[in-house]
């Protein structure tokens, strides 16, 4: 029996080639997305998975109800606090600095080294790394103790047996206690050396407002984290609110509404890298993720239509043949299983192309992603296998039932053609692929369409030519370098100007406080600068003046503000210039002097926030903070004078650092770079959706015209022209893409408003995608069909009419 259905599944391939093409074609297009997704959405899951310690380690992020917002920062009194009062908190880490660099002395030589990370004692008992040297026991415990990587302890001694060295940074010698070896898994957490910032820590140990640590909570077996969430706005929150607030009357819960944060959220640490609310690490982008692999599973879908239509469409040539077995005594299970079989077959057939061409484009896709995935992870066979086995059932199941309901006695007849079921289900499966496709064009044109909004619209500054140069020898008194640095810096051939702002567009640098006015407060970003820095940029003035060297109240009380500021205080501009405010970085109380109009430091998916600018020395920690000098070059020469800058600052600037620099203008560019790539995934899958569906429609109309060319021969004999003949053929298709397109127009609309809703600048939703989408495939539609109908148009009269 099995040899029987063999053979018949052969010849009916070889019959009908071009429909069996067309699905190995699109099954295999199809299961190739599919399966290069599920890698990047699998890899993405696979960070920290190496820890043995991930089911107990969470980490902390924070909301606030008032901003709608999350943080992903905490103080060390709420972190302690936390530990002794909270039953279910076993222990925390504190980490206030990743991606360090720092330039090292050992007996034996100097090196850079990046990728260092501080961090408080306890780190190794939350990330045990293999250690290679040395002890973990107070590795991290006390002043001068660093430990470091294998790679860094070859670099710095040349061997990883470095345990009891010694090396010198920052004018301190440091004992390396610890060697370690990094994991080779996925990790976001992979610092090259660790050190411990005791001082630093000391100074902040009371300040329950310094927001500035990161932190992981290891909690207690059997601990449940949403318990831990809500004691943590008890026993923490509300307990620095009553520490805090003033005695003006204001309650608990009006402190926290006001000040924040509000809640709590504990992310398991296996799970930041997708589903973190904020992460010092990176944006989690789960949702991107969940787009991708949806539009891949809906090639698929696709794919499974066009095998469902053409089985479907082939009926006629398969009715006899069903009639005869069904004459003879076969059963409808056996049938149905037969014609599984045969789905099934061509389903394996791609599954293997597809594996085949998944490896042969893994590695330009490893490159878009800037990653390193290989094709050995039993999750990608076992998931891509079971949608292969969905797709035999759901492409095999549906043909296979409507087939072996045919009637023996009516197919053995002829009369099978009659029914109108199968033209139903056809006409309806075919709605939905073109459903599908004018989601795809409509989707695909909105993506672009604001991705162009984006990189096109006014940033309301000019980063063109604007050189950044960041601080990375330690020194003590960094504003005095910059002082003097832009002094020597001027004289440099081709450089035309100098400046330091803290805000700069595309560094993704953030320091942030509270300002009050009276009994209101809002959260604003800290712009310590120069006094030429925002001309600098060229942003605009909008009401007011700006800062002045000549006025000394300007280097002691006085700032600007952005719209996004006197917006968020709910003030007309007039109003502004009467009230004072008190940031977050000061107990004094400050005059605005003036408004500049908004501009973008951060991604344009995000609004533009509050910010206070003022001159750098106004308060001691801003002076310390002064961590980059910029430079606006001449155009005539950059290259040039690029040279001769790196020259000067590698020579006698900061001798043995690397030059870590960019342009300002190209560093936030870099931002785009996110959406570019939705946007290069969504143009291609798009492609993918319209060749499938296309070369279904084509292979199904052929069919279908097949079937009407007996029709054709008669009108043709009775004086049709061809132009009739043609419209009488794909009219029918236009009709069902009219409806496709028209079904699809609110399902689209509703999907990318809410995919827009992400950008806090966004386009209006356009009528002219919907439009286009339209027009696309009525005249795609029109293309394809009318090919096959012309040709029938030329069929031979004497063939179809000489037995009537």
């Amino acid at each position: 029996m099995l040899n029987n259905w063999l053979k018949i599944a052969f010849i009916n391939y070889k019959k009908n080639w071009l429909s069996t093409a067309i699905n190995l074609f699109g099954l295999t297009v199809g299961l190739t997305g599919f399966m290069l997704i599920l890698l990047h959405w699998n890899d993405e899951e696979s960070f920290e998975k190496w820890n043995p310690e991930k089911d107990h380690i969470y980490y902390f992020q924070t909301y606030h109800k008032k901003e709608n917002s999350y943080g992903n920062n905490i103080s060390i009194p709420m972190a302690k606090r936390a530990k002794e009062v909270i039953p279910g908190v076993q222990d925390y880490v504190l980490f206030n600095g990743s991606g360090i660099g720092i330039k090292m002395t050992t007996k034996y030589k100097t090196v850079y080294q990046r990728e260092g990370m501080t961090s408080s004692e306890s780190f190794f008992n939350f990330f045990p790394f293999k250690l290679v040297s040395g002890t973990y026991k107070n590795a991290l415990k006390g002043e001068g103790v660093i430990a470091l990587s294998t790679i860094a302890a070859k670099n710095l001694f040349g061997t990883t047996n470095a345990a009891g060295e010694s090396v010198k940074f920052d004018g301190k010698n440091y004992v390396v206690t610890a060697v370690y070896e990094l994991p080779k898994e996925n990790s976001q957490i992979k610092p090259e050396f660790i050190i411990n910032p005791v001082e630093q820590i000391k100074s902040d140990e009371k300040n329950w407002g310094n927001f500035n640590y990161g932190c992981f909570f290891m909690l207690k077996e059997g601990t449940d984290p949403a318990i831990v969430q809500q004691k943590f706005r008890k026993e923490v929150f509300e307990y620095r609110a009553k520490l805090d607030k003033d005695p003006s009357g204001m309650t608990t819960e009006q402190y926290l509404d006001l000040y924040g944060p509000t809640a709590s959220v504990l992310t398991p640490l296996d799970e930041i890298k997708l589903h973190a609310k904020a992460s010092w690490f990176g944006t989690p982008d789960f949702k991107t993720i969940m787009i991708l692999f949806t539009l891949s599973v809906l090639i698929v879908v696709l794919s499974a239509i066009n095998f469902i239509n053409l089985k479907t469409a082939q009926a006629s040539q398969r009715a006899k043949e069903i009639g005869v077995r069904k004459a003879i005594g076969s059963t409808r299970s056996n049938l149905i299983v037969q014609f599984l079989l045969e789905t099934f077959m061509i389903c394996i057939a791609s599954y293997l192309l597809s594996l085949a061409l998944t490896e042969l484009l893994l590695p330009s896709f490893n490159k878009f992603f800037d990653k390193e995935m290989k094709m050995d992870d039993w999750h990608i066979y076992f998931y891509s296998f079971t949608m292969v086995i969905l797709v035999t059932l759901i492409s095999g199941l549906i043909p296979a039932m409507y087939l072996s309901n045919f009637k023996a006695i009516e197919t053995l007849k002829g009369n099978f053609a009659r029914s109108k079921h199968g033209i139903w289900l056809r006409n309806g499966i075919l709605t939905l692929q073109l459903i599908i496709s004018s989601f795809f064009i409509i989707g695909g044109l909105i993506v672009n369409q604001q991705v162009k909004y984006m990189m096109d619209k006014d940033l309301g500054y000019s980063g063109k030519q604007i050189l950044m140069i960041n601080f990375s020898d330690f020194n003590p008194k960094p504003w005095l370098k910059y002082e003097r640095l832009k002094t020597e810096m001027s004289k440099i051939p081709g450089v035309a100007e100098v400046s330091y702002g803290e805000v700069v567009p595309g560094s993704n640098r953030s320091s942030s406080s509270n300002v009050d006015f009276m009994d209101k407060s809002i959260q604003a970003q800290h712009g310590s600068m120069d006094y030429n820095y925002l001309q600098f940029m060229n942003v605009k003035l909008k009401k007011g003046r700006w800062l002045d060297p000549n006025l000394s109240s300007d280097t002691i009380n006085n700032v600007l503000v952005n719209e996004a500021f006197v917006k968020k205080f709910g003030w007309k501009d007039d109003e502004v210039f009467k009230n004072q405010i008190r940031p977050g970085f000061d107990n004094k109380k400050y005059n605005i002097v003036g408004i500049v109009k908004d501009f973008n430091i951060r991604s344009l998916r995000t609004a533009i926030e509050p910010i206070v600018f003022f001159h750098y020395r106004e308060t001691e920690w801003k002076r310390l903070n002064v961590y980059n000098i910029q430079l606006k070059v001449k155009s005539d020469d950059i290259d040039g004078t690029l040279k001769r800058v790196k020259k000067y600052w590698s020579g006698s600037v900061e001798p043995g650092y690397p030059f870590d620099y960019f342009f300002v203008d190209q560093k936030f560019a870099k931002t785009f770079e996110k959406y570019k790539k939705q946007q290069t995934l969504f143009t291609i899958l798009n492609a993918m959706v319209l060749m499938v569906a296309l070369l279904g429609l084509f292979a199904l109309s052929s069919l279908m015209i097949e079937q009407k060319l007996k029709d054709v021969a008669i009108k043709k004999t009775l004086g049709a022209s061809d132009g009739i003949l043609i419209m009488g053929l794909t009219r029918q298709f236009l009709w069902i893409t009219l409806t496709a397109v028209l079904i699809s127009i609110p399902i689209s609309y509703y999907l990318m408003n809410e995919w827009l809703k992400d950008f806090a600048y966004r386009i209006d939703m356009p009528v002219l995608p919907f439009i286009i989408s339209l027009l696309t495939l009525l005249v795609l539609t029109f293309v394809v069909v009318s090919i096959k109908a012309y040709k029938a148009t030329k069929v031979s009269l004497v063939k179809y009419l000489k037995y009537e």
